[in-house]
């Protein structure tokens, strides 16, 4: 037993404090970080607009059939739009999109991080966007009547009455996808971005030690997903007690 730890501790040493190796897990982290959190302030923008075309289309659709007009006109064609880009991001993989953003959209960028930043950012908008069309269709057609009655015009409606109680009631299932999305961004290196994943490859390229680096990265991952996980709870929980 005292010879596996013995080993266990110069693996170790090996890995993350030889030449400073540890410096490419932190290096590794805060490009992560940086990534996940703005890509999550990106997706919800998104969104949050793209969930308020489409519920306002499906909500008013019928109405709209019967009264016409260009303000209605432009409503479906932003709708429309909204759809084939829910359609495009959620059916194509987040890696090729990834390489898309880097090698063809913006192949002169000599940074990757806010390249990834934006691809990141719109992949998740696609996922928040059905996440609280979900929620808004769910919040009950009297809430929309009540903010009219108020003198309140369907954008303030929407602001001040609807958003709020959607954000309560979604709040779990966006736990989930800022989750997934900070997993996702272990394809980073793809585009010669050194986050996490890709500054532990490179500690194994220069050991030659897999066991020991992978697990650090798997520890790692599974810290920031519990923390996370308990940021977003002890939000919930102060959205909940505000109700009361």
């Amino acid at each position: 037993m005292g010879q596996f730890f013995e080993n266990l501790k110069d693996t170790f040493v090996l890995n993350f404090i030889q030449e400073d190796r540890w410096k490419f897990v932190t290096e590794g982290i805060k490009t992560t970080l940086i990534v996940t959190l703005c890509a999550i302030v990106i997706g919800v923008i998104i969104g949050i607009i793209v969930a308020s075309v489409r519920s306002t289309y499906e909500k008013n659709k019928e109405e709209y059939a019967k009264r016409g007009g260009f303000g209605v006109f432009l409503l479906k064609v932003v709708n429309g739009i909204c759809k084939v880009y829910l359609t495009v991001i959620r059916g194509t993989p987040m890696v090729v999109q990834l390489l898309i953003m880097y090698y063809v959209v913006f192949v002169s960028a000599k940074n990757g991080v806010p390249v990834a930043i934006a691809a990141f950012g719109i992949n998740s908008g696609a996922y928040v966007a059905e996440i609280f069309r979900g929620g808004i269709m769910s919040i009950d057609h009297g809430q929309f009547e009540a903010g009219r009655s108020l003198g309140l015009n369907y954008f303030q409606t929407m602001v001040h009455i609807i958003i709020p109680q959607v954000i309560k009631n979604v709040l779990p299932a966006l736990c989930n996808e800022f989750i997934a999305l900070l997993k996702e961004t272990s394809v980073c290196g793809y585009i010669a971005i050194q986050d996490l994943t890709k500054g532990i490859y490179i500690i194994i390229g220069r050991t030659y030690s897999y066991y020991m680096p992978l697990l650090v990265l798997a520890a790692i991952y599974l810290i920031m997903v519990m923390l996370l996980t308990w940021l977003v709870g002890k939000l919930e929980r102060r959205l909940r007690s505000s109700e009361r």
